[in-house]
């Protein structure tokens, strides 16, 4: 028996129900699959916890979270408190102090969903984004002076390393290379940001050295945003550092039809910390609490986790099975077009856990 002990950070808004939905749906993977087990610990961090405490976690919240195997996240953000103290209170810090450089996010359109794109199905819409999640342009290295007067400044620095540049890209060729299309695009933007960008550059053409067998493709940035609307078929494997990465991946995430689809990893791909999983769909103010919102996305979260565990057959089952109830076409949400309850579509990807 293989066991597992995840810690589990529902957050804001509706990240509490699509998480539990997704812990359901893993109960059921389990279940079937014999010889997996997940131990859950459940922590109420998050912008509540912030109005009653001061911070958005404990100060040994990260030490905490070290003696787990993975972490489930479900969302964070949510008035009064800002974005960026909910941000850098939570969700950056545990990102960076477990080094999780990599930021998977597979862009793919499932059965039955129909994207925004006209003519563009499941066949053209399925690759890969890799951003680099833990330097960059959101190392967090500035400052403002002279608040409040005509002569204020504020300066936000990117922080780009060879040792951070190299890994993640390193990781983008060894995916391209172990999928069937072996190409990798890079998008860049050194026409306008002459030292970063050039040098993100330089390292991609060292690496690309090392794999001959990946074909490889440089885009500016916003050439590869339309690249995504225009030819999404063209694609295999997208890299970007945290701010282009940050931007392509939601762009990726809006061709799926709906942000309540798309799940993230935040990986540290040596498994020396525990790396965190989450929907990408946030914690959306408006219809928390009403039992509308969508589950997918934190249930192939789950399905992100089971693969990093080492588990793809138990990973592929539950994502077929949430495949399966998109084809079907008769248990979504409201922003599907359904009429669907959170729970109800969670009960549906489990009978087809137990189907599959």
């Amino acid at each position: 028996m293989n066991r597992y002990r995840v810690a589990v950070i529902p957050g804001d808004g509706i990240g509490v129900d699509t998480i539990d939905e997704a812990i359901v749906a893993l109960d059921a993977v389990c279940e079937v699959h014999g010889g997996l087990e997940l131990a859950y610990d459940r922590f109420p961090w998050g912008c509540a916890y912030y109005l009653e405490n001061g911070v958005m976690m404990p100060p040994d919240g990260l030490q905490v979270l070290g003696d787990y195997d993975c972490i489930l996240f479900g969302a964070v953000g949510f008035p009064p408190v800002p974005d960026h103290i909910s941000l850098w209170g939570l969700l950056l810090p545990i990102r960076q102090h477990f080094d999780q450089y990599v930021n998977l996010r597979p862009v793919k359109l499932l059965e039955g969903i129909p994207g925004p794109l006209r003519d563009k199905g499941p066949e053209d819409i399925d690759f890969v984004c890799i951003r680099e999640n833990t330097e960059g342009e959101y190392a967090g290295t500035g400052g403002r002076v002279h608040r409040g007067h005509a002569n204020e400044v504020a300066i936000q620095t990117g922080v780009f390393t060879r040792a951070g540049v190299e890994r993640v890209l390193r990781y983008a060729f060894d995916l391209a290379a172990s999928r069937p299309r072996q190409e990798l695009a890079s998008a860049t933007k050194s026409n306008a940001l002459q030292y970063s960008m050039v040098f993100w550059d330089e390292v991609f053409a060292e690496l690309q050295q090392g794999y001959p067998q990946v074909n490889c493709r440089q885009y500016h940035a916003d050439a590869l945003a339309a690249r995504m609307i225009t030819a999404p078929e063209s694609l295999d494997v997208v890299v970007g550092s945290n701010l282009f990465g940050d931007l392509l991946t939601d762009l990726g995430g809006a061709l799926q039809g709906s942000l309540g689809i798309p799940p993230s990893g935040n990986i540290n791909p040596e498994k020396r910390y525990p790396s965190l999983f989450e929907p990408v769909h946030g914690s959306a103010p408006d219809i928390a609490g009403q039992g509308i919102a969508n589950p997918i996305a934190a249930i192939w979260a789950a399905s992100m986790m089971l693969d990093h565990l080492g588990h793809a057959d138990a990973g592929d089952l539950l994502l077929r099975a949430v495949n399966a109830v998109t084809a079907e076409g008769r248990t979504l949400t409201p922003d599907l077009g359904g009429n669907a309850t959170t729970r109800e579509v969670g009960h549906a990807v489990q009978e087809q856990v137990r189907a599959l």
